[in-house]
């Protein structure tokens, strides 16, 4: 049996519409629903609801949560980790911000992967990439390396030197040329 966990930080991934507002909010995890959709086959994922924020308000302090979760999960070499990988649900925005704090961080000493994912649309709205995204980053756990990675839309990408591309609503890695597709 495969132990993954996920970390739920928020981010667009995670938000739902407020009739009453009539705005998109981070206000209660949508994770459990997501992966009731999924079929994993000899995979026990735990979750973790860490904090339901934008990224673009995410704090130094609480990026020092998110690496501290991780850290406290797959921990150094002599702490015993059931985890065999770590799934970390982030705003797109600011992802590649945390995920360099993670690389720098934890790269030294880890074992298993860190992905962290998210969506350019709510998993609520149509034609969400929420769900494509989660499956990779769940898939990505049994077959990449360890490291800190961004993953979606197909893609695999290592920090450091990941970056979102507003253009083309994807990430890249520093020097990669945006390519956008009709």
């Amino acid at each position: 049996m495969r132990r993954i966990t996920l970390i739920s930080t928020g981010g667009t991934i995670e938000k739902t519409y407020d009739e009453h507002s009539g705005s998109l909010e981070n206000r209660a995890s949508v994770v459990q629903e997501m992966l009731g959709l999924l079929r994993l086959e000899d995979t026990v994922v735990n979750t973790l609801q860490l904090m339901q924020k934008d990224s673009l308000h995410l704090t130094d302090a609480d990026r020092e949560r998110i690496v501290g979760a991780v850290e406290l999960i797959v921990g150094p070499a002599d702490h015993p980790s059931e985890s065999e990988g770590v799934v970390i649900l982030h705003g797109t925005d600011t992802l590649s911000v945390t995920g360099e704090l993670l690389h720098a961080r934890i790269s030294g000493w880890l074992r298993v992967p860190v992905i962290l994912t998210g969506a350019m649309r709510p998993f609520e709205m149509k034609r969400s990439d929420a769900l494509q995204n989660l499956t990779e980053a769940i898939f990505a756990t049994g077959v990449l390396g360890a490291g800190v990675w961004a993953v979606a839309h197909g893609r695999a990408l290592r920090f450091p030197g990941v970056r979102k591309d507003r253009e083309v609503g994807t990430f890249r890695k520093v020097g990669e040329e945006s390519v956008k597709t009709v």
